[in-house]
């Protein structure tokens, strides 16, 4: 499939002006991005984890596709085994035409802080980064130069993707841990912690149909109603755009628990053991090309077919 080195909105051909200077002095230190609001131009593309690596790969086309002619930095910070899948996904994305793939793994805070580390991102358009310990990838890069660079690339036009731990450290307010499968009971512990903040107002939850994650997905809603809970599916992902809108890719469904109309729990009346009672939660299920507007809490559908037509084409040309 031809890549195209025009800029559309999406991070493609930003490479120029996604150097790594950007008017920041070299040897600098951070510049406390964490506490300036994130203003972006870019696209997050965020995978409920176990994205399809045979078929199709309609996903890990959508990132390939936002690479256009800069850089690719595939990020295995969080993850026990970073050379095998760096080697992994090094493959699949030459694979899908991306020329320029180069791998950014962080051992430590120190490493977090080199120079030599913060070259990996030079003319980054997309980073990548894979499944693994959402707290290995806050607690390396919070308030470090990489990742005033990350939001630095997201704020003039580039990408962040990321699967399983790379999708749930996307959010100001990240999911960590708490048990899945059952009904949520009002003394189970949900393990929350800050995250990247490059989406704010919501929480995100991986693995969600294929772990049986609903209860704990609206349990922390029910604690914050502000917060919209998305939950996505293995093999799916949302791509938010900069509007605060998203649209579905893949083969399994993505959750919205929106609590604004809530009208009850009983989480500060009744007794640790007792199971959650919420009243008046609204849940969306959607699927591949439905859009979902973060904003207005509104879903809209579209129809599948286009977005398969987008990244693989129809077949006949």
């Amino acid at each position: 499939m031809a890549r195209s080195s025009k800029s559309n909105g999406n991070g493609r051909g930003n490479g120029r002006h996604n150097g790594r200077h950007n008017g920041r002095v070299k040897g600098a230190g951070p510049e406390r991005a964490s506490v300036t609001p994130i203003r972006p131009k870019g696209t997050l593309i965020i995978i409920g984890g176990h994205e399809d690596k045979e078929r199709e790969k309609l996903i890990l086309r959508a990132v390939a596709e936002s690479v256009g002619s800069g850089r690719l930095v595939v990020a295995t910070i969080a993850s026990t085994v970073p050379d095998e899948l760096w080697e992994q996904y090094e493959r699949l994305f030459r694979g899908l035409g991306v020329r320029h793939v180069h791998h950014l793994n962080v051992e430590g805070r120190g490493d977090a802080k080199s120079e030599k580390k913060l070259r990996v991102l030079d003319d980054a358009t997309t980073v990548f980064f894979t499944g693994g310990d959402q707290l290995k990838l806050t607690s390396q890069l919070g308030d470090t130069p990489i990742y005033s660079r990350l939001r630095e690339i997201y704020e003039s036009g580039g990408t962040i993707a990321g699967t399983s731990a790379g999708a749930s450290v996307m959010c100001e307010t990240m999911m960590v841990s708490g048990p899945g499968s059952e009904s949520h009971r009002i003394g189970t512990s949900l393990r929350l912690a800050p995250g990247f903040g490059l989406i704010t107002g919501v929480i995100i939850d991986q693995h969600f149909a294929e772990r049986g994650r609903i209860g704990r997905l609206t349990a922390a809603v029910a604690q914050n109603p502000r917060i919209l809970g998305i939950g996505i599916d293995e093999d799916t992902a949302i791509i938010c755009d900069p509007s605060h809108c998203f649209r579905v890719l893949g083969a399994g469904a993505v959750y919205v628990v929106d609590g604004s109309d809530v009208a009850y729990t009983n989480l500060t009346e009744e007794e640790t053991d007792r199971t959650l009672s919420v009243f008046n939660v609204r849940l969306h299920l959607l699927a591949q090309g439905d859009r979902f507007d973060m904003m207005t809490r509104t879903p809209t559908s579209h129809p599948a077919e286009e977005i398969e037509k987008e990244l693989v084409g129809t077949g006949d040309e």
